[in-house]
């Protein structure tokens, strides 16, 4: 329940509708709990936040017509008060950061156990942070340390190539490396600063500071 003894108001975010008729089924049969509406991207889910006034959304990463990290910002934008909890199978340092730098206020996994979703539902109607154990002690290690830290000095060189605007083949010739080595240190990059392409990877190398500003 709320602190008004109504139950909470939730919204679930997923392209996914299994996941999302899951999480209606769970959440439904728990009086704490009025699962409001359901949205298969973050488009959607703008929308449903604006007309619903959900107190809490839970929110996928990865979905079509605007990710949950748009979607997240578009929300704290337009200066909606729904506490946003990202629930999604990736846990990598540039998701999580990315989420909560966007606004998020909890970040949990997808093999959470029912009673720790129903807990951390409860902590963020509350406003409060509800980080999953593994996320928090990821994103404790990496504000203590530049993201650079977590890229080798390889997958730094190739990034500093496509931040220049050299090609994949051009790169390769520049490190004296096959072309198909450049693609391997790439999707790399992608994994650790959790996007998916190298214009995003640019992008999130120089607003994390992994790319000096003077560079660009």
């Amino acid at each position: 329940m709320s602190a008004t003894g109504d139950p909470i108001r939730l919204l679930v975010v997923d392209d996914h509708p299994v996941v999302r008729d899951g999480l209606r089924g769970m959440f439904g049969a728990n009086p704490d709990f009025d699962v409001v509406g359901l949205a298969a991207n973050g488009a959607e889910a703008l929308e449903l936040a604006r007309t619903l006034d959900p107190q809490v959304i839970l929110m996928d990463l990865r979905m079509p017509d605007m990710d949950g990290v748009s979607a997240i910002r578009a929300i704290r934008q337009e200066g909606l008060t729904a506490s946003v909890i990202v629930l999604t199978t990736y846990d990598t340092d540039g998701d999580v950061l990315r989420a909560i730098e966007a606004g998020a206020g909890g970040y949990l996994l997808k093999d959470a156990h029912e009673d720790e979703l129903f807990r951390a539902v409860h902590t963020a109607a509350r406003g409060e942070a509800a980080l999953a154990p593994s996320v928090a002690t990821r994103l404790v290690g990496q504000m203590r340390a530049p993201m650079s830290d977590s890229l080798s000095p390889r997958e730094l060189e190739v990034l500093s190539l496509v931040a220049g605007g050299a090609s994949n083949r051009e790169a390769a010739a520049r490190l004296f490396i096959s072309e198909a080595t450049v693609k391997t240190h790439l999707l790399h990059l992608y994994e650790k600063l959790g996007v998916n392409d190298r214009a995003a990877a640019v992008a999130v190398a120089y607003d994390r500071g992994v790319l000096p500003a003077h560079s660009r």
